[in-house]
C-alpha cells in the first residue's frame, strides 16, 4: 500500500520543514501525527522515488530533514540517500525500519544519514532524533557563517575599519537575510553586509544592471545603527542635471523660475538614515564637485541659499560603468571616487552564481503569487532547465520579470516550460551562455584581436537572430558598437 504524495502539512511555529517518507499508511500517519504535534510542518511521500522528485521540485517549500523509511517500492531508502548524496543534496536524512539489520545500519551512516532508528520506536526517540538533526544542522550553519565572515575579513580592502559594535546580531541578520542563495558567493556576501554595514564609511557597489545593488544597499542600511532613519534612493542616470540637483540638494523659494517654494533636498531627508545614489557614473561632472564638498563637510547648501546646513548622513553609491576608467577619460573625478569607495564591492552576475538560481527562483514564485493572487506555488524541473541554460544577461531583475510573467500564464500549480517568455525558451534551447554549449566557436591563437570581435559578434547575431539589442546584451557592449566594429570591417549592415 502506497501513501500519498505531495501531502503538505503546515502547522505549528516549528521552522523546521520535515518530508516523511514511508509506504506504510499506518506507520506514515502515527509518525506524522506526532510531528504535528510537536509543531513541525510535514509533507509526505511514498517512496524514495517520490521523495527525490518533491525535493527536485524548484521553488516549492524547502526542506530541512528527510525522514525516511529503508524497505520501499521503484526506491529503497539507501537507495534514496545514495541518489541525494550523488545530486549533490546535503540535506540531513533520518532511516527508520522495522528490519533492523547492522549492514543496513552500517550503511546509512557510510551515505551521510545522521540517525538510523528502529521500528516501532518511541515518540521521545524520534523527536530526540529531530532534535539531534536540528543541533547538527545550526552548528553546521553557524560553522559555515564564522567561515564566511573570516572569508571577508582576509578579502577586506585594506585600511578599511570594519566594526562589529553599535548594532546586535539580530539585528543585522535582518538585513543580510535581503541577500538570498546559498552559494558561498552569497554566503560571502551576507558577511560582508554584517561586517560592513556597522560602520558609518562611504560604500561602492559595482556590477552589471540587474545584480541588486540596491537590495544590497538596503541590506546595509537595516544593519546599521542608523536602520530607523529613512532610506532614501535616487537614480542620477534618471534625471536631467537641473532636476537632479535640486532633488539632491533643494532649493529656496525663488531660486529659479517656478521656485514658488522652499524644498527639503535628499540630503536634508536622509539626515540620520542612508542616501542611495544608483548609477553614480552618470553624474555631471558639475554635480560631482558640489557633491564632492558635501561628503567632506558633511554640510549642504539649498539652491538660492547663502547658509550651510549640517546632516548626518551615510551614502551608498552604486554604478554598472567602470569609474576608474572614466577618471582616466576625464569623466569622473578621482576625488570624489576616493570619498566614494571608502569600502567597495563588485556584484557577480548572475550567470556566475547559477548555484543561487533556485533560491532566487522560490523566491520570485512566491512574491509574483502572492501579488496576483495566483495558487501557482514552484517551478517543473523541465521549466528550471530552461532557467539555468539562458544567459541571463539581464540578471536577477530579468529573471525576476521572467518568473513574474510565467506565473501569471501559469494555468497549474507548477510553472511548466510553456508558460517562460518565448525568447528565454529560444536562447535557452540554443544554449546561450554556457561555456559547454554547442554553439561555439574555435579561436586559434594568434588571430587578430579584429577577427575574433567580428567573429564573436556575426555568431552572436546569428543566434539571437540578428536581434542587435540582445546580442549587445550577451556580449556586454552597446548596439552603437557592433555598428562600429561591423562597419570597420567592410560588412554590409541590415
Amino acid at each position: 500500500m502506497s501513501a500519498n504524495t505531495g501531502d503538505v502539512i503546515h502547522s505549528g511555529s516549528n521552522a523546521l520543514s520535515i518530508l516523511l517518507v514511508d509506504d506504510d499508511l499506518a506507520s506514515l500517519g502515527s509518525t506524522r501525527k506526532i510531528l504535528e504535534f510537536a509543531g513541525y510542518s510535514v509533507e509526505t511521500a511514498g517512496d524514495g522515488q517520490a521523495a527525490i522528485e518533491r525535493i527536485r521540485l524548484v521553488g516549492a517549500p524547502r526542506i530541512d530533514l528527510v525522514i525516511s523509511d529503508v524497505r520501499m517500492p521503484r526506491m529503497t531508502g539507501l537507495e534514496f540517500l545514495r541518489a541525494l548524496r550523488h545530486a549533490g543534496k546535503t540535506i540531513p536524512v533520518v532511516l527508520m525500519t522495522a528490519y533492523g539489520r547492522v549492514e543496513d545500519a552500517v550503511w546509512a551512516m557510510k551515505l551521510g544519514a545522521v540517525d538510523f532508528l528502529s521500528k516501532p520506536f518511541k515518540r521521545a526517540t524520534l523527536l530526540e532524533a529531530v532534535e539531534i538533526s536540528m543541533k547538527r544542522m545550526q552548528a553546521n550553519a553557524t560553522a559555515a557563517a564564522n567561515s564566511a565572515v573570516r572569508a571577508a575579513s582576509a578579502t577586506a580592502k585594506p585600511g578599511t575599519e570594519i566594526s562589529t559594535t553599535g548594532k546586535s546580531d539580530a539585528a543585522g541578520k535582518r538585513g543580510a537575510s535581503r541577500i538570498a542563495g546559498r552559494s558561498l558567493q552569497a554566503e560571502r556576501l551576507r558577511a560582508w553586509v554584517e561586517q560592513v554595514g556597522t560602520t558609518t564609511a562611504t560604500v561602492l557597489i559595482q556590477g552589471e544592471s540587474g545584480t541588486g545593488k540596491e537590495q544590497v544597499a538596503r541590506a546595509l542600511h537595516e544593519t546599521s545603527p542608523r536602520a530607523q532613519g529613512p532610506f532614501m534612493a535616487i537614480n542620477c542616470a534618471a534625471l536631467p542635471e537641473n532636476l537632479l540637483e535640486s532633488e539632491l540638494f533643494g532649493y529656496e523659494k525663488g531660486a529659479f523660475t517656478g521656485a514658488v517654494g522652499a524644498k527639503m533636498g535628499l540630503f536634508e531627508a536622509a539626515s540620520g538614515g542612508t542616501l542611495f545614489l544608483d548609477e553614480i557614473g552618470d553624474l555631471a561632472v558639475s554635480l560631482q564637485a558640489k557633491l564632492l564638498r558635501v561628503l567632506q563637510e558633511s554640510e549642504v547648501r539649498r539652491l538660492g541659499s547663502s547658509t550651510s546646513k549640517r546632516i548626518d548622513v551615510r551614502v551608498i553609491s552604486a554604478t554598472h560603468q567602470p569609474l576608474k576608467r572614466l577618471v582616466t577619460e576625464g569623466r569622473f573625478r578621482q576625488d570624489l571616487l576616493f570619498r566614494l569607495e571608502v569600502v567597495s564591492l563588485d556584484l557577480p552576475a548572475l550567470r556566475a552564481r547559477l548555484e543561487d538560481l533556485p533560491d532566487f527562483t522560490s523566491l520570485f514564485v512566491h512574491e509574483a503569487a502572492t501579488r496576483h493572487g495566483k495558487s501557482v506555488v514552484a517551478v517543473a524541473p523541465d521549466a528550471f532547465e530552461v532557467l539555468s541554460r539562458y544567459a541571463w544577461p539581464g540578471n536577477i531583475r530579468e529573471l525576476q520579470n521572467a518568473i513574474e510573467r510565467a506565473v501569471i500564464f501559469a494555468s497549474s500549480p507548477v510553472v511548466q516550460a510553456k508558460d517562460l517568455p518565448p525568447h528565454v525558451l529560444e536562447l535557452a534551447g540554443k544554449g546561450l551562455g554556457l561555456e559547454q554549449s554547442p554553439h561555439s566557436i574555435t579561436i586559434p591563437v594568434g588571430t587578430p584581436l579584429r577577427e575574433v570581435e567580428e567573429m564573436m559578434i556575426r555568431r552572436t547575431l546569428e543566434l539571437t537572430q540578428g536581434d542587435k539589442n540582445l546580442t549587445a546584451k550577451l556580449l556586454g557592449i552597446n548596439s552603437r558598437t557592433i555598428y562600429r566594429k561591423l562597419k570597420e570591417d567592410g560588412a554590409e549592415i541590415e
